[in-house]
């Protein structure tokens, strides 16, 4: 079996050069993620897509933490995980939230739990949500944008969480310490 390159600005495809600089731009540098993606230009561009749509969306910086982490723990994203982690510091999400969602306890609000247990039934039911999960969602003060912006979410943590188990990408020096045994 062939091992996956990260990529940098030398070695990618051309059509993901000017998508490896956006990565810079917005980061700083080319996060090992977004190195392996390069090579197919159209999924490091979906996965960029994806990402600033979800950023996009109604929800603030706590209720996208808690999709994103809900999932990529439910996934065990050895990557993601770590990274999320940093970005939620980044957002200035309280640690407190960031850290329920990975030790899957309790989190500060009932919205907040509501949020995590709609996205948990998404992903492990596929879709197929029983009325009782929507009607607790829609309780909590959440409405059908924010439900289908779950699901943007989703498709942006299937392609980071499913590539980076089969890529077995390293994860970035400055996510390192957000790893956990």
């Amino acid at each position: 079996m062939k091992e996956f390159q990260v990529h940098d600005l030398d070695s990618a495809p051309e059509g993901s050069k000017p998508l490896l600089q956006n990565s810079i731009k917005a980061f700083g540098s080319i996060p090992n993620l977004h190195g392996v993606m390069a090579e197919s230009p159209q999924a490091l561009a979906a996965y960029q897509n994806l990402h600033q749509h979800f950023l996009d969306t109604s929800f603030n910086a706590d209720e996208m933490t808690v999709v994103w982490q809900t999932i990529n723990v439910e996934h065990s994203c050895h990557y993601c995980v770590p990274a999320h982690s940093a970005i939620a510091k980044l957002m200035k999400v309280d640690d407190a939230i960031n850290e329920a969602v990975r030790d899957k306890t309790p989190l500060p609000t009932e919205k907040l739990e509501v949020l995590r247990d709609t996205t948990l039934a998404i992903v492990r039911e596929r879709g197929v949500v029983s009325d009782e999960v929507l009607e607790r969602f829609y309780g909590a003060g959440f409405n059908r944008q924010n439900l289908l912006e779950i699901i943007v979410g989703l498709a942006q943590k299937v392609m980071s969480n499913y590539i980076n188990h089969f890529a077995g990408t390293p994860v970035d020096a400055q996510f390192a310490s957000l790893v956990r045994a």
